[in-house]
């Protein structure tokens, strides 16, 4: 009988323990699977975040609230119940502490391309928002299981400095890079040329660098203070549409209204044509110079993005060289004067020979010698 009653008081929390994992497990499969069903149909996103941030978290409380409920039937010491109780509110406090920095990163991410199509959460924001999250819930934890952090916290504190002091550097770019990301002037998507001649879109914001890719496809690793220490220029700001330069000459004896009429045709049709162009927009074009061989003109296109220039250039000159010849409008080739050099004996010889051809009338050979 007594046999009985032990193996019976050891049953029973094993069996509170699985029913709460199985309730867990019910709750995982069939009520978050019908939640998400509904707010699919919601206009609002934060439901459908707050839901998946849940996943896989609601099987560890209901296990911890089974664990919880178990423990006053068996026979165990008080100080070894405290014990377990400690590690239960903060295994909960821990998972909480998750699913809080879940929400806040895609909270945060919904926000910023809500606001601006064109940004994107960076890595280190996403780091700084999850070191802030976890440091406070690591606070919470430790004050809930009785350790006092007082004296953590003036240890932090005197620690921070002598850590700011040996890791200068890194520090520096950290907070280049926070300036970068508070300051909106990059962002990931963005077409970005340093005064230094790197250039590409950026990728990526980290903790001590930022990423960019070129258009050949190569990553390009600039420290962030290195970004701010330069001049730069970002293509997609204030917009990613821009007007792109192109420069055209033409011969003398061209007619300059038949050129602008057939220059700004072609234009036209490139924006409406090709992808790459913006349809509404109206191009221009100004004559701006004599040279030497030619009459220049700039004529002004719009693209949708830096990339896109490399399409539009491409079908304007293309297009623009066939109607030209069509129209009998001529392109001239450079011209450049020719110097030749020649040996010192050469020039001497050459000097005498002209010399004794040249004697002008009345004039003694032997006077010119």
């Amino acid at each position: 009988m007594d046999k009985f009653l032990i193996i019976l008081r050891w049953v029973s929390p094993v069996v509170i323990v699985l029913c709460s994992l199985a309730l867990g497990l019910g709750f995982e499969k069939r009520v978050l699977k019908k939640l998400k069903e509904i707010t699919a149909k919601t206009s609002w996103e934060g439901d459908d975040l707050i839901i998946d941030s849940l996943e896989n978290i609601s099987v560890l409380w209901f296990l911890l609230g089974g664990i919880y409920l178990a423990i006053p039937t068996i026979p165990l010491p008080d100080s070894l119940i405290t014990v377990i109780n400690k590690i239960l509110t903060a295994s909960f406090l821990a998972s909480a502490t998750l699913v809080i920095s879940r929400l806040a990163i895609d909270f945060i991410q919904l926000y910023t391309s809500r606001r601006d199509s064109s940004a994107t959460l960076t890595s280190l924001f996403e780091y700084i928002t999850k070191i802030a999250i976890f440091t406070l819930g690591g606070l919470i934890i430790i004050q809930a299981v009785g350790i006092p952090i007082t004296p953590l916290l003036t240890a932090f504190g005197v620690g921070g400095v002598s850590l700011g002091l040996a890791f200068k550097d890194t520090l520096a770019n950290l907070l280049s890079g926070i300036n970068i990301i508070v300051s909106k002037k990059i962002r990931p998507g963005d077409y970005l040329q340093l005064k230094t001649g790197e250039e590409g879109y950026v990728v990526d914001v980290e903790l001590k660098y930022t990423v960019i890719r070129e258009i050949t496809g190569n990553m390009v690793v600039i420290p962030n203070s290195y970004i701010l220490a330069y001049s730069f220029k970002n293509y997609a700001l204030p917009e990613k549409q821009m007007l792109i330069p192109v420069q055209v000459g033409i011969s003398y004896e061209s007619d300059l209204e038949t050129v602008e009429a057939v220059t700004l045709e072609v234009a036209k049709e490139v924006m409406e044509q090709v992808e790459a162009g913006i349809t509404e927009y109206e191009p221009f074009m100004r004559y701006n110079e004599f040279d030497y061989f030619s009459i220049n003109l700039t004529v002004y296109l719009a693209v949708k993005d830096y990339y896109d220039q490399l399409i539009v250039k491409h079908e304007f000159i293309k297009r623009l060289h066939k109607r030209y010849r069509e129209e009998g409008i001529k392109i001239p080739f450079p011209i450049q004067a020719g110097y030749m050099t020649q040996r010192n004996g050469q020039d001497e010889a050459s000097q005498k020979l002209s010399k004794e051809n040249f004697q002008p009338p009345g004039v003694k050979k032997d006077f010119l010698l």
